[in-house]
């Protein structure tokens, strides 16, 4: 009788764990990335629109467009100049994003990219926006380049961008 209720509950027990096995395997499985192409339009310094939809850049913080720097005591423009110099090397190009989700405002979060080269990678790099390390360290190596060569922001004195919107308030 002891090998009845056994067998039963052997099997039960196999059944459960083979479910709970298959939704933790369902778990691990990559979500179909949403791909977007076309030509880019800038709308600031680390967000674009490609096919009328708006893409913040993953992992990086470009100066608001009204954010001032200084370099030499003298203030200058760097959100505006960040977004001229993304402007410049993007606008009307060709582009292909990889969505990663969504942020707070709805707009997509995603990666792109130019003629092959990483746009974000290409900002931080050239000094025009921070590594945003409270999302990702992705470029964290390019903003180490960019401060070794005084590039952009790093050719003066700045605030960095996340600290600059929290201090102007809501």
């Amino acid at each position: 009788m002891a090998r009845r209720l056994r067998k039963p509950r052997r099997r039960w027990l196999a059944l459960v764990g083979a479910g709970l096995l298959g939704l933790a395997l369902l778990t691990l499985l990559p979500e179909r990335a949403e791909t977007l192409a076309g030509e880019a339009r800038v709308v600031d310094g680390d967000t674009i629109a490609v096919a009328g939809r708006r893409i913040r850049l993953v992992g990086l913080d470009a100066p608001e467009a009204r954010q001032t720097c200084t370099r030499a005591g003298t203030p200058w423009p760097c959100g505006a100049e960040a977004t001229a110099a993304l402007r410049e090397a993007l606008d009307g190009r060709a582009v292909t994003c990889t969505a990663a989700g969504r942020d707070r405002y709805d707009r997509i979060l995603g990666t792109c990219t130019a003629g092959g080269q990483d746009v974000g990678a290409w900002m931080v790099r050239e000094g025009w926006a921070v590594a945003y390390t409270a999302y990702s360290w992705r470029y964290l190596p390019e903003e180490a380049t960019a401060r070794w060569h005084g590039r952009g922001l790093w050719s003066g004195e700045f605030e960095r961008p996340e600290d600059w919107r929290r201090r102007q308030g809501p």
